[in-house]
Protein backbone atom coordinates (compact mmCIF):
# COMPACT_ATOMS: atom_id res chain seq x y z
CA UNK A 1 0.00 0.00 0.00
CA UNK A 2 1.97 2.94 -1.29
CA UNK A 3 -0.57 5.54 -0.29
CA UNK A 4 -1.61 5.70 3.33
CA UNK A 5 -5.32 6.53 3.73
CA UNK A 6 -6.04 9.78 5.54
CA UNK A 7 -7.77 9.98 8.89
CA UNK A 8 -10.89 11.28 7.15
CA UNK A 9 -11.29 7.95 5.36
CA UNK A 10 -12.97 5.11 7.14
CA UNK A 11 -14.70 1.77 6.63
CA UNK A 12 -13.84 -1.90 6.66
CA UNK A 13 -14.33 -4.87 4.39
CA UNK A 14 -15.04 -7.46 7.02
CA UNK A 15 -13.83 -10.46 4.99
CA UNK A 16 -10.21 -9.35 4.91
CA UNK A 17 -10.01 -6.44 7.32
CA UNK A 18 -8.80 -4.14 4.55
CA UNK A 19 -9.35 -0.42 4.92
CA UNK A 20 -11.79 0.91 2.34
CA UNK A 21 -12.56 4.51 1.45
CA UNK A 22 -15.60 6.39 2.63
CA UNK A 23 -15.67 10.15 2.72
CA UNK A 24 -16.38 11.38 6.20
CA UNK A 25 -17.98 14.68 5.36
CA UNK A 26 -20.70 13.79 7.81
CA UNK A 27 -21.72 16.34 10.36
CA UNK A 28 -20.10 15.95 13.75
CA UNK A 29 -22.05 17.19 16.74
CA UNK A 30 -20.97 17.52 20.33
CA UNK A 31 -22.91 15.25 22.62
CA UNK A 32 -25.04 17.09 25.12
CA UNK A 33 -25.96 13.93 26.97
CA UNK A 34 -24.68 13.61 30.51
CA UNK A 35 -23.89 9.97 29.74
CA UNK A 36 -21.14 11.05 27.35
CA UNK A 37 -19.89 14.22 28.99
CA UNK A 38 -16.67 12.40 29.89
CA UNK A 39 -15.98 11.88 26.16
CA UNK A 40 -16.82 15.39 24.99
CA UNK A 41 -14.69 16.84 27.80
CA UNK A 42 -11.62 15.17 26.33
CA UNK A 43 -12.32 16.46 22.84
CA UNK A 44 -14.20 13.59 21.23
CA UNK A 45 -17.04 14.46 18.89
CA UNK A 46 -20.26 12.50 18.56
CA UNK A 47 -21.17 11.24 15.09
CA UNK A 48 -24.63 12.20 13.93
CA UNK A 49 -26.59 8.99 13.48
CA UNK A 50 -27.91 9.50 9.93
CA UNK A 51 -24.39 10.23 8.64
CA UNK A 52 -22.53 7.89 6.31
CA UNK A 53 -19.64 7.57 8.74
CA UNK A 54 -21.92 6.51 11.62
CA UNK A 55 -23.73 4.05 9.36
CA UNK A 56 -20.47 2.43 8.21
CA UNK A 57 -19.03 2.03 11.71
CA UNK A 58 -22.33 0.67 13.05
CA UNK A 59 -22.66 -1.81 10.18
CA UNK A 60 -19.04 -2.91 10.62
CA UNK A 61 -19.60 -3.59 14.33
CA UNK A 62 -22.73 -5.67 13.81
CA UNK A 63 -21.15 -7.55 10.90
CA UNK A 64 -18.28 -8.49 13.20
CA UNK A 65 -20.63 -10.14 15.72
CA UNK A 66 -22.88 -11.80 13.16
CA UNK A 67 -21.90 -15.26 14.48
CA UNK A 68 -23.72 -14.39 17.72
CA UNK A 69 -26.97 -13.49 15.95
CA UNK A 70 -29.30 -13.93 18.92
CA UNK A 71 -27.20 -11.76 21.19
CA UNK A 72 -26.61 -9.23 18.42
CA UNK A 73 -30.34 -8.57 18.44
CA UNK A 74 -30.08 -7.45 22.07
CA UNK A 75 -27.04 -5.20 21.61
CA UNK A 76 -27.73 -1.57 20.85
CA UNK A 77 -25.16 1.00 19.79
CA UNK A 78 -25.95 4.03 21.90
CA UNK A 79 -23.31 6.40 20.54
CA UNK A 80 -20.20 6.60 18.38
CA UNK A 81 -17.57 9.24 19.14
CA UNK A 82 -14.73 10.19 16.82
CA UNK A 83 -11.21 11.07 17.86
CA UNK A 84 -10.53 14.19 15.80
CA UNK A 85 -7.04 14.61 17.33
CA UNK A 86 -7.94 18.14 18.37
CA UNK A 87 -5.17 18.71 20.92
CA UNK A 88 -1.56 19.32 19.91
CA UNK A 89 -0.33 16.12 21.52
CA UNK A 90 -3.00 14.02 19.80
CA UNK A 91 -2.33 15.73 16.49
CA UNK A 92 1.35 14.91 16.95
CA UNK A 93 0.50 11.23 17.60
CA UNK A 94 -1.63 11.15 14.44
CA UNK A 95 1.21 12.69 12.43
CA UNK A 96 3.64 10.20 13.96
CA UNK A 97 1.33 7.34 12.96
CA UNK A 98 1.43 8.52 9.33
CA UNK A 99 5.23 8.77 9.41
CA UNK A 100 5.62 5.24 10.79
CA UNK A 101 3.02 3.88 8.36
CA UNK A 102 5.04 5.25 5.46
CA UNK A 103 8.28 3.90 6.93
CA UNK A 104 6.80 0.41 7.36
CA UNK A 105 5.31 0.56 3.86
CA UNK A 106 8.70 1.45 2.40
CA UNK A 107 10.32 -1.42 4.32
CA UNK A 108 7.66 -3.92 3.27
CA UNK A 109 7.61 -3.17 -0.43
CA UNK A 110 4.87 -0.56 -0.34
CA UNK A 111 2.41 -2.35 1.96
CA UNK A 112 2.23 -1.20 5.58
CA UNK A 113 -0.48 -3.83 6.25
CA UNK A 114 -2.85 -1.28 7.78
CA UNK A 115 -5.85 -2.80 9.53
CA UNK A 116 -8.57 -1.83 11.94
CA UNK A 117 -8.61 -3.47 15.36
CA UNK A 118 -10.94 -3.41 18.37
CA UNK A 119 -9.83 -2.77 21.93
CA UNK A 120 -12.19 -3.22 24.88
CA UNK A 121 -11.60 -1.70 28.31
CA UNK A 122 -13.31 0.32 31.01
CA UNK A 123 -14.55 3.82 30.21
CA UNK A 124 -11.84 5.43 32.32
CA UNK A 125 -9.09 3.43 30.64
CA UNK A 126 -10.38 4.39 27.21
CA UNK A 127 -10.40 8.06 28.20
CA UNK A 128 -6.81 7.74 29.44
CA UNK A 129 -5.76 6.08 26.19
CA UNK A 130 -7.40 8.77 24.07
CA UNK A 131 -5.82 11.56 26.11
CA UNK A 132 -2.36 10.16 26.82
CA UNK A 133 -1.87 7.05 24.70
CA UNK A 134 -1.46 3.40 25.62
CA UNK A 135 0.55 2.37 28.66
CA UNK A 136 1.60 -0.97 30.13
CA UNK A 137 -0.38 0.19 33.16
CA UNK A 138 -3.61 -0.10 31.17
CA UNK A 139 -5.47 -2.95 32.86
CA UNK A 140 -6.92 -4.37 29.66
CA UNK A 141 -3.68 -4.11 27.73
CA UNK A 142 -2.82 -7.80 28.06
CA UNK A 143 0.57 -7.50 29.79
CA UNK A 144 3.33 -4.95 30.26
CA UNK A 145 5.13 -6.16 27.14
CA UNK A 146 2.43 -5.76 24.50
CA UNK A 147 -1.04 -4.56 23.54
CA UNK A 148 -3.56 -7.02 22.10
CA UNK A 149 -6.31 -5.94 19.72
CA UNK A 150 -9.05 -7.98 18.06
CA UNK A 151 -9.25 -8.07 14.25
CA UNK A 152 -12.05 -6.09 12.64
CA UNK A 153 -14.31 -9.12 12.25
CA UNK A 154 -13.96 -10.21 15.88
CA UNK A 155 -15.38 -7.27 17.82
CA UNK A 156 -16.99 -9.76 20.20
CA UNK A 157 -13.59 -10.58 21.70
CA UNK A 158 -13.06 -6.95 22.67
CA UNK A 159 -16.62 -6.56 23.94
CA UNK A 160 -15.74 -9.33 26.40
CA UNK A 161 -12.73 -7.29 27.54
CA UNK A 162 -14.83 -4.19 28.16
CA UNK A 163 -16.41 -3.29 31.48
CA UNK A 164 -19.88 -1.91 32.05
CA UNK A 165 -19.95 1.57 33.56
CA UNK A 166 -22.44 2.88 36.13
CA UNK A 167 -24.99 3.40 33.35
CA UNK A 168 -24.65 -0.18 32.14
CA UNK A 169 -22.83 0.93 28.99
CA UNK A 170 -19.76 -0.78 27.55
CA UNK A 171 -17.19 1.01 25.43
CA UNK A 172 -14.76 -0.29 22.81
CA UNK A 173 -12.09 1.51 20.83
CA UNK A 174 -11.78 1.09 17.08
CA UNK A 175 -8.14 1.70 16.21
CA UNK A 176 -6.05 1.88 13.09
CA UNK A 177 -3.07 -0.46 13.40
CA UNK A 178 0.20 -0.72 11.50
CA UNK A 179 0.92 -4.44 11.34
CA UNK A 180 3.62 -4.65 8.69
CA UNK A 181 5.20 -8.11 8.64
CA UNK A 182 3.91 -10.28 11.47
CA UNK A 183 5.46 -13.08 13.49
CA UNK A 184 3.61 -15.70 15.52
CA UNK A 185 3.77 -15.29 19.30
CA UNK A 186 2.88 -17.94 21.85
CA UNK A 187 0.31 -17.34 24.57
CA UNK A 188 1.56 -15.30 27.55
CA UNK A 189 4.73 -14.42 25.67
CA UNK A 190 7.06 -12.04 27.51
CA UNK A 191 8.60 -10.90 24.25
CA UNK A 192 8.74 -7.09 24.20
CA UNK A 193 10.30 -6.49 20.79
CA UNK A 194 10.48 -8.26 17.41
CA UNK A 195 12.87 -11.17 17.07
CA UNK A 196 14.45 -9.46 14.06
CA UNK A 197 14.15 -6.12 12.20
CA UNK A 198 12.05 -7.76 9.48
CA UNK A 199 9.04 -8.08 11.82
CA UNK A 200 6.76 -5.23 12.88
CA UNK A 201 4.06 -6.88 15.01
CA UNK A 202 2.88 -10.18 16.43
CA UNK A 203 -0.13 -12.39 15.85
CA UNK A 204 -1.53 -15.53 17.46
CA UNK A 205 -2.18 -17.24 14.12
CA UNK A 206 -1.00 -16.07 10.69
CA UNK A 207 -3.79 -17.78 8.74
CA UNK A 208 -6.72 -17.05 11.09
CA UNK A 209 -5.70 -14.32 13.57
CA UNK A 210 -7.80 -13.56 16.65
CA UNK A 211 -5.20 -11.24 18.19
CA UNK A 212 -3.08 -8.49 16.75
CA UNK A 213 -0.14 -8.01 19.13
CA UNK A 214 1.76 -4.72 19.20
CA UNK A 215 4.83 -4.54 21.42
CA UNK A 216 5.06 -1.81 24.04
CA UNK A 217 7.90 -0.10 22.16
CA UNK A 218 5.47 0.47 19.26
CA UNK A 219 2.17 0.88 21.09
CA UNK A 220 1.88 4.66 20.59
CA UNK A 221 3.38 4.81 17.10
CA UNK A 222 1.66 1.81 15.50
CA UNK A 223 -1.82 2.14 17.08
CA UNK A 224 -4.07 5.15 16.52
CA UNK A 225 -7.41 5.29 18.42
CA UNK A 226 -10.05 6.47 15.94
CA UNK A 227 -13.52 5.84 17.37
CA UNK A 228 -15.21 4.97 20.66
CA UNK A 229 -18.30 2.81 20.25
CA UNK A 230 -20.66 2.80 23.24
CA UNK A 231 -23.08 -0.10 23.47
CA UNK A 232 -25.89 -1.28 25.69
CA UNK A 233 -25.66 -5.03 26.11
CA UNK A 234 -26.73 -7.79 28.48
CA UNK A 235 -24.28 -9.01 31.06
CA UNK A 236 -21.88 -11.11 29.01
CA UNK A 237 -19.72 -14.17 29.52
CA UNK A 238 -17.61 -16.16 27.08
CA UNK A 239 -18.92 -19.60 26.26
CA UNK A 240 -18.11 -22.38 23.82
CA UNK A 241 -20.31 -20.72 21.21
CA UNK A 242 -19.05 -17.21 21.78
CA UNK A 243 -20.96 -14.52 23.63
CA UNK A 244 -23.72 -15.68 25.95
CA UNK A 245 -25.98 -14.12 28.53
CA UNK A 246 -24.88 -15.02 32.02
CA UNK A 247 -27.44 -17.15 33.83
CA UNK A 248 -26.76 -15.56 37.21
CA UNK A 249 -28.10 -12.21 36.12
CA UNK A 250 -30.83 -10.80 33.96
CA UNK A 251 -29.99 -7.95 31.61
CA UNK A 252 -31.57 -4.51 31.90
CA UNK A 253 -30.69 -2.89 35.25
CA UNK A 254 -29.21 -5.83 37.17
CA UNK A 255 -25.45 -5.65 36.80
CA UNK A 256 -22.44 -5.31 39.04
CA UNK A 257 -18.77 -4.87 38.25
CA UNK A 258 -16.25 -7.51 39.32
CA UNK A 259 -14.43 -5.21 41.81
CA UNK A 260 -17.76 -4.30 43.45
CA UNK A 261 -18.81 -7.94 43.57
CA UNK A 262 -15.53 -9.00 45.18
CA UNK A 263 -15.83 -6.15 47.68
CA UNK A 264 -19.32 -7.29 48.66
CA UNK A 265 -18.18 -10.92 48.90
CA UNK A 266 -15.40 -9.86 51.29
CA UNK A 267 -18.03 -9.27 53.97
CA UNK A 268 -18.60 -12.98 54.48
CA UNK A 269 -15.76 -14.86 52.75
CA UNK A 270 -12.39 -15.69 54.29
CA UNK A 271 -9.44 -13.36 53.48
CA UNK A 272 -7.70 -16.24 51.68
CA UNK A 273 -10.75 -16.72 49.47
CA UNK A 274 -10.89 -13.01 48.62
CA UNK A 275 -7.17 -13.08 47.83
CA UNK A 276 -7.85 -15.99 45.47
CA UNK A 277 -10.66 -14.06 43.74
CA UNK A 278 -8.51 -10.93 43.44
CA UNK A 279 -5.73 -13.01 41.89
CA UNK A 280 -8.17 -14.49 39.39
CA UNK A 281 -9.56 -11.05 38.59
CA UNK A 282 -6.01 -9.83 37.90
CA UNK A 283 -5.49 -12.84 35.65
CA UNK A 284 -8.69 -11.95 33.80
CA UNK A 285 -7.55 -8.34 33.34
CA UNK A 286 -4.27 -9.63 31.92
CA UNK A 287 -6.25 -12.01 29.69
CA UNK A 288 -4.71 -15.09 31.23
CA UNK A 289 -8.20 -16.49 31.87
CA UNK A 290 -11.55 -15.87 30.22
CA UNK A 291 -14.54 -14.10 31.75
CA UNK A 292 -16.35 -17.44 31.96
CA UNK A 293 -13.46 -18.97 33.89
CA UNK A 294 -13.49 -16.06 36.33
CA UNK A 295 -17.24 -16.36 36.89
CA UNK A 296 -16.98 -20.13 37.31
CA UNK A 297 -14.31 -19.68 39.99
CA UNK A 298 -16.49 -17.14 41.77
CA UNK A 299 -19.31 -19.66 41.73
CA UNK A 300 -17.00 -22.30 43.21
CA UNK A 301 -15.97 -20.02 46.07
CA UNK A 302 -19.20 -18.14 46.85
CA UNK A 303 -21.87 -20.34 45.32
CA UNK A 304 -24.30 -19.64 42.49
CA UNK A 305 -27.17 -18.54 44.74
CA UNK A 306 -25.00 -16.16 46.75
CA UNK A 307 -23.78 -14.43 43.60
CA UNK A 308 -27.33 -14.11 42.28
CA UNK A 309 -28.50 -12.67 45.61
CA UNK A 310 -25.68 -10.10 45.70
CA UNK A 311 -26.36 -8.98 42.15
CA UNK A 312 -30.08 -8.59 42.91
CA UNK A 313 -29.31 -6.69 46.12
CA UNK A 314 -26.89 -4.36 44.35
CA UNK A 315 -29.43 -3.74 41.57
CA UNK A 316 -32.13 -2.82 44.11
CA UNK A 317 -29.79 -0.43 45.94
CA UNK A 318 -28.76 1.19 42.67
CA UNK A 319 -32.39 1.56 41.63
CA UNK A 320 -33.36 3.09 44.98
CA UNK A 321 -30.44 5.51 44.81
CA UNK A 322 -31.68 6.85 41.48
CA UNK A 323 -35.28 7.21 42.58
Amino acid sequence: MSQIPGEDQVSMTMNNDEIADAMSESNLVNSCSDNFEFFTKIGLTKLQEPSLEHTIIKASFFTSIRDQSELAKKINIVAIHKNSHSSRSREARADSFQVFAKAVADKCGGNANLKYGWYGASRNEICEIVMHGFSWCNKAAGNRYSISLSPAKFASDSVLSSEADENGLRHVLLCRVILGKQEVLTANSNQFHPTSPEFDSGVDDLSAPRKYIVWSVYMNTHILPSYVISIKAPYLIEGSKGLLEANIIKPDSKWVSFPTLISMLSRFLEPSQIAFLNKNYSDFQERKITRKQLIDRMKEIAGHQALAAIVNLFAKKTLCATC
